[in-house]
């Protein structure tokens, strides 16, 4: 038997991402979130999710995409073990089970930041659909700021 590995489905903008479903806690609406002063841009602040503080990041403007705020836009509650994250998109599409032989290696791309957070592609329909690592794409001073908000509620 194959194993399979289930990935939720997302938009940034026009382009279509994926992550792995086990590091998913939850997907909820845009919420009320509080500005934390000095924080990286594309931290927008923190958000309060039934007692527990948790940061929230703009994985659009993370990844230099531009952001538009739709009735569709959500919420992806990230487990990262130590912290839980926030990651805003503009729309959760679908959960997609694939098995490895679905999954092609990632292209090559040429002075792109967002190379290095990239594991692998695969086709869904007639598209192809980026698989992310959230925690490759967070910087040193996004975990700094992740611990700081974390402090902050404990």
């Amino acid at each position: 038997m194959t194993e399979s590995l289930r990935y939720l489905c997302f938009n940034l903008g026009k382009e279509e991402f994926a992550i792995p479903l086990l590091s998913i806690k939850e997907v909820i609406g845009f919420p009320e979130i509080t500005p934390v002063p000095q924080s990286p841009a594309h931290f927008l602040g923190i958000m309060n999710l039934r007692g527990q503080v948790i940061s929230v990041m703009d994985l659009r403007l993370k990844l230099g995409i531009a952001s538009t705020k739709t009735e569709e836009t959500s919420v992806i509650i990230l487990d990262l073990g130590n912290h839980q994250l926030g990651a805003v998109v503009d729309q959760v599409n679908s959960v997609q089970l694939l098995t490895k032989e679905e999954v092609s290696e990632k292209p090559v791309i040429d002075n792109s930041k967002i190379h290095e957070y990239i594991t692998g592609v695969f086709r869904s329909e007639n598209k192809l659909i980026v698989m992310l690592d959230i925690v490759r794409a967070l910087s040193v001073e996004d975990k700094s700021v992740l611990s700081k908000n974390s402090q902050k509620a404990a």
